[in-house]
């Protein structure tokens, strides 16, 4: 990889307002999911530029994406769409120099509301989800339980680098 980026769309100001420097937390917590799976994902390994888009949206925009492209009527916390699932990906992945591989957007009320019952900062929080978001734009998944054990370790490790607790733990 020649590099990656993370194109970050700032829907709604109460991100910025209520986790302090949030884009450098995203980028950070980019950096520290590319540092800990590169040599684990194929097409990392191509010299390619990378990117991926993160969108710090509200619920309402959530729950609309979700419906439409999951049929399920209501917010959910954040929201991947990969695109390795394209049937095109690997065409794109030979033939262009740079690759969107796709879109991570965060609820920002369902995020808040979460944190409080968990009794965990914002900042905690958003570093779970952007890095769970970001791990299924790469192809991570947690549907087979040996599916989910190996992206929950690999949460686990790269949260532990950004100083975020297990989230797991009970």
């Amino acid at each position: 990889m020649k590099k990656f980026d993370v194109f970050i769309d700032l829907q709604d100001k109460r991100w910025k307002n209520e986790i302090a420097d949030v884009e450098k937390l995203a980028t950070d917590c980019k950096d520290a999911v590319v540092l800990s799976v590169r040599d684990d994902v194929s097409f990392l390994k191509k010299n390619k530029n990378f990117a991926v888009n993160l969108a710090l949206s509200d619920d309402k925009t959530v729950w609309n994406l979700n419906k439409k492209f999951r049929g399920i009527d209501r917010p959910t916390n954040v929201l991947s769409f990969a695109s390795i699932d394209d049937p095109f990906f690997e065409t794109m992945l030979e033939n262009e120099n740079d690759v969107e591989l796709g879109d991570v957007i965060i609820a920002y009320e369902t995020l808040s509301k979460e944190a409080d019952e968990l009794s965990i900062s914002l900042r905690d929080h958003f570093c779970h989800l952007w890095v769970h978001g970001f791990l299924h734009i790469l192809g991570y998944d947690h549907i087979k339980e040996n599916e989910r054990l190996e992206m929950e370790a690999k949460e686990i490790e790269i949260l532990k680098k950004l100083d975020v607790s297990n989230p797991y733990d009970d």
